[in-house]
């Protein structure tokens, strides 16, 4: 008799139902966190376009405040005005731009409004309520009256900013001032004499401009806000001179015309803007070193008038002294220039729309050939390399000649030149800086020029009109 036999094989139904499952539930892990992920980027997207949105309406608020601190109003009409904007600013007073939205209500001195304005007591250890605030400014912005979808900050507070304000020891005294406003001086100098632009606890002689706070706070109807803050200083050229044409630097070189036409005067004159000369006269051409008497040769010599004695030995100040401070000043004008022309340029590449009511800021890189050019020039003139001067053309301002130091006319005509002339050399022949300004050169060809030179202070100030306001520090205030 045969015995059955039991394997233990056991049988295999049902597996792929086992793995179709395992492989479903692997998928099903995978969708959920792609769904996951999907939901998280998405949330990541919606608060970081939040986040910008009330940020850059932020910002829009400090650049609005910013720009309307530029005067004057016929070139800005959107300009705060002196009443609005007293200078010197006074301490514990503030300014307030309010942008609403149709219907409501933002009243940042209140304390019981939404939009209240919690900084200031950080700030200044007293309370917004407590300030004495100006009438508040309405936003271009404000109820939309642009009829376009326009920047949601809410408001912007302008005031004096002082230690205490700033948590910043400006002069290292150990304490935060608060009852002292701080200035910014643009002609600071370090100890070793180079430009060190920087902030000092009240005025000095070069520290003139005060240096204002702009709060900006934007918020959402989603609860999102940003509170942002600016301190802002107007750069102010400060620029004066002790002659009618100033030859800074050692070794310089003059050769007058010889023309009995051709005068340069430092006696103090024109009107623009229905300013008073003063009853100070300069001399006709300055130097600063007594040995370069030599090497002015002006003739005739009463065609030179001023003083006395009418070719005088000046002192110019600090922001002229060194090749540095004068480094520093065509950087300023470069950065801030209304046209900024290359080199070598010509009587082409002159702008046009320079009038008394607009005077520009003109800075040419290099060589200018300013031959044919019969017009009249408004504001300042800095060229860099050399300036043929065409006798014919007229400036009312400043005409500075720093870089290469040259100034050159070689042709007649009835041009002249209201305001000051200034030549310095600060590079060598094969550009590199000098230790200290050089020799500045003026040269006429014999016999030629235009009518002449003629100082003037009030051409000299209405010309430097204030540039626009420099962003000195910005950072976000937490809230």
């Amino acid at each position: 008799m045969k015995k059955e036999r039991k394997t233990g094989r056991r049988s295999e139904d049902g597996i792929a139902l086992l793995i179709a499952i395992f492989v479903l539930l692997l998928i099903s892990v995978v969708a959920i966190a792609l769904l996951v992920s999907s939901g998280t980027e998405t949330a990541l997207g919606a608060n970081y376009r939040t986040s910008s949105t009330v940020y850059y309406a932020a910002i829009a608020g400090l650049e609005e405040a910013r720009g309307r601190l530029l005067p004057p109003l016929t070139r800005n009409p959107n300009y705060f005005g002196a009443s609005v904007i007293p200078t010197p600013f006074p301490l514990l007073r503030t300014v307030y731009v309010i942008n609403r939205l149709p219907g409501e209500n933002i009243v940042p001195w209140d304390p019981s409004n939404a939009f209240y304005d919690n900084e200031y007591q950080a700030e200044f250890n007293t309370a917004a309520s407590s300030a004495s605030f100006q009438p508040p400014v309405a936003s271009v912005w404000d109820n939309n009256i642009q009829n376009i979808p326009g920047p949601i900050f809410k408001w912007v507070r302008i005031n004096a900013a002082t230690e205490h304000s700033l948590f910043l020891q400006v002069n290292a005294s150990g304490a935060y001032d608060n009852s002292t406003a701080i200035y910014y001086d643009p002609f600071h100098l370090d100890t070793l004499g180079n430009p060190w632009p920087s902030l000092v606890v009240g005025s000095t002689s070069t520290a003139a401009v005060q240096a204002l706070e702009i709060t900006s706070v934007a918020s959402l109807p989603t609860g999102s806000q940003k509170t942002l803050q600016y301190l802002v200083a107007p750069m102010a050229l400060n620029l004066t001179f002790p002659a009618a044409i100033t030859l800074d630097g050692n070794g310089v070189q003059y050769t007058g015309p010889g023309s009995s036409g051709f005068y340069v005067s430092g006696i103090d004159q024109g009107t623009p803007g229905g300013c008073t000369p003063t009853s100070t006269t300069y001399p006709a051409i300055g130097y600063l070193d007594s040995s370069d008497l030599s090497n002015i040769h002006a003739t005739p010599s009463s065609n030179y008038q001023g003083g006395p004695p009418s070719l005088g030995l000046v002192t110019v100040s600090p922001n002229l002294q060194s090749v540095a401070a004068l480094n520093n000043l065509v950087q300023t004008l470069t950065v801030n220039a209304d046209r900024v022309i290359p080199g070598p340029a010509a009587a082409a590449n002159m702008p046009s729309g320079m009038t008394a009511a607009n005077p520009m800021i003109v800075v040419v890189d290099g060589d200018l050939d300013l031959a044919s050019w019969h017009n009249t020039g408004y504001g300042i003139l800095l060229v860099t390399g050399e300036l043929k001067y065409d006798p014919d053309a007229f400036w009312n301002g400043i005409v500075l000649v720093i870089g290469k130091g040259k100034f050159t006319y070689e042709n007649n005509g009835l041009g002249t030149i209201y305001g000051a002339l200034l030549i310095a050399q600060t590079v060598d022949s094969s550009g590199l800086p000098l230790g200290s300004p050089g020799a500045a050169t003026v040269a006429y060809a014999n016999g030629n020029g235009g009518v002449g030179v003629y100082y003037s202070s009030c051409w000299i100030q209405y010309v430097q009109t204030p540039l626009p306001y420099k962003v000195l520090s910005f950072h976000e205030i937490r809230q």
